[in-house]
């Protein structure tokens, strides 16, 4: 294929992620077309950028090695009346609260985040799992081996992020919580820093990407 238009080969591009209906990956659409990645990354954004520049109804949106096709937001509400879909309930104070623990100091446990909380966070940490915001990537090798969790390409695209690279900084923290060895949380000098640090994420959307999960509606179990 090495003698293809540039044109054709957007098209083709278009045709395997419209194809698709999910996320796809760049070096499949390379393997697909026998091209080198530079080239497909470069037809990649040049139709995002068509999409976008001439307000077509669908966008083309990365999340870190992956190319999606989607609606455009501005025209959610439409598109959901049109096929009587629901708009996704907002996320809850809470659930913010722990989508923002999982997402900046993943992988980790939820004892990490009842401890950061003070409260019991197994019902939330069950929503977001439930949503596809999070899910479970393996065990801590400490006694009682608990569970860690890390966020998916579905928080990506429900707040509009390429990468976790684009999440803004945490106003407050002075320094950063992790986890030890022992499975102990090890905290900064100032552990009252943690000044509700879901402020930290972008605002849950009201217009959210017709793809995201659809969200139910959430309470605390505290």
């Amino acid at each position: 294929m090495e003698h293809m238009e540039t044109k054709e080969i957007t098209a083709i591009v278009e045709g395997v992620l419209f194809a698709s209906g999910e996320p796809v990956t760049v070096e499949r659409i390379c393997a697909a077309l026998e091209m080198d990645r530079e080239t497909v990354e470069q037809v990649l954004r040049q139709l995002a950028d068509y999409y976008a520049y001439e307000r077509r109804g669908i966008r083309l949106i990365r999340m870190e090695d992956q190319y999606q096709l989607v609606s455009a937001p501005e025209y959610g509400e439409v598109i959901r009346r049109a096929f009587e879909i629901r708009k996704p309930a907002r996320l809850s104070q809470p659930a913010l609260e722990v989508l923002t623990i999982i997402a900046y100091y993943q992988p980790t446990t939820r004892a990490y985040i009842d401890q950061i909380r003070g409260v019991d966070s197994a019902y939330t940490v069950g929503l977001l799992l439930e949503r596809r915001l999070i899910e479970e990537c393996g065990r801590l090798q400490v006694p009682g081996r608990p569970r860690l969790y890390r966020t998916t390409k579905d928080f990506l695209r429900a707040f509009h992020l390429s990468s976790l690279e684009e999440l803004p900084e945490m106003p407050g923290v002075d320094g950063q919580l992790r986890l030890g060895d022992d499975g102990e949380v090890i905290a900064p000098e100032d552990p009252s820093a943690y000044v509700a640090q879901r402020d930290g994420l972008p605002k849950d959307p009201e217009e959210e990407l017709i793809r995201a999960p659809e969200e139910d509606g959430d309470r605390d179990g505290r």
